[in-house]
């Protein structure tokens, strides 16, 4: 991996290059092999990782089960130090929106489930177009200074509300949102690259994209003929029905053979090396799937590899 380690936007929090996503745990993945999971990302190198409060509510665990169970790894000695820490407001069925009450009341209930003092970077989830941005900057600003808080982060907003957030915050004198997490990979990137992306990196923000994988479908297991069993798979499998997925596919194993690695690492490599992109978000629910992840944070693309990737996904 190039040396030293890229920062998250306008915030002072360096990471490694690839974050781990929290929305598995307690759904595919049980406490058990949660924590071995975390523990073998952490070990082999990774130090940043992703939830939400609303994680995972379509689980048998509801939501919150993910924080509680990184609340539970977090508690062991000389775990919270290792990671940095993100997770999200604004989509728990009993907290929705960005209002400040709601903030306020979401981020000591997640300071709770996670069992810590307090949270890296907070995402706010989802854009609210009902509540006022400044009412919402307000209440983030707030903890901030709390020091519950040390970054926020926007979630699902177009380039031009992310673009009002920032204006709000230095006309009023608020803690700005230092990144943008919105979906964006291979066979995702017109409406990143085309409504967000020159905001992102006129302001200085970082990207953290979503869906890097494609919803697994970027791993290479969904094939014609060949779809993996798995409860991502109706996600994954709809990109074999466009020109565009096999293309891709095709491209990644030609890139993936040349280096002796796995088509998720080549995809993730490509992400990372895009302009704006700080750390793509990845889930693994086996510490079986890490490898492959890992493998992405020393992988170097050539500049014709890149190329050949960039003509497929168009």
């Amino acid at each position: 991996m190039p040396e030293g380690m890229p920062r998250i936007g306008t915030s002072d929090l360096d990471v490694h290059p690839l974050s781990l996503g929290g929305n598995v745990f307690g759904w595919t993945a049980d406490e058990a092999e949660s924590h071995r999971v975390l523990d073998a990302f952490v070990d082999g190198g990774g130090d940043f990782v992703d939830t939400a409060d609303v994680y995972s509510a379509w689980s048998a665990g509801g939501a919150g089960i993910s924080e509680t169970i990184i609340g539970s790894w977090l508690a062991k000695p000389g775990r919270r130090d290792r990671v940095v820490l993100a997770t999200k407001v604004g989509k728990k069925a009993d907290r929705t929106g960005l209002a400040a009450d709601t903030i306020r009341a979401a981020v000591d209930e997640s300071l709770q489930r996670l069992r810590t003092d307090r949270i890296d970077l907070y995402w706010a989830h989802a854009d609210d177009p009902a509540t006022p941005q400044e009412e919402t900057l307000g209440a983030f600003d707030e903890l901030v200074r709390a020091g519950k808080v040390r970054a926020i982060g926007a979630s699902n907003f177009t380039g031009p509300r992310l673009q009002q957030a920032l204006e709000t915050s230095r006309r009023e004198g608020f803690a700005s949102y230092a990144a943008l997490q919105n979906e964006y990979s291979l066979v995702e990137r017109e409406e990143y690259e085309r409504d967000a992306a020159d905001v992102v990196a006129a302001n200085g923000l970082a990207a953290v994209p979503y869906y890097a994988l494609a919803s697994g479908f970027l791993t290479g297991k969904y094939r014609p003929g060949q779809l993996a069993e798995s409860q991502r798979q109706a996600g994954a499998s709809k990109y074999l029905d466009t020109p565009r997925g096999p293309r891709v596919l095709a491209a990644l194993d030609e890139v993936a053979a040349a280096h002796g690695v796995e088509v998720a690492t080549v995809a993730l490599a490509w992400l990372r090396r895009q302009p704006t992109v700080v750390a793509p978000i990845a889930s693994a629910r086996t510490t079986g799937q890490l490898p492959a992840l890992l493998a992405a944070l020393e992988l170097e693309l050539s500049d014709e590899e890149l190329a050949a990737l960039e003509r497929a996904s168009r």
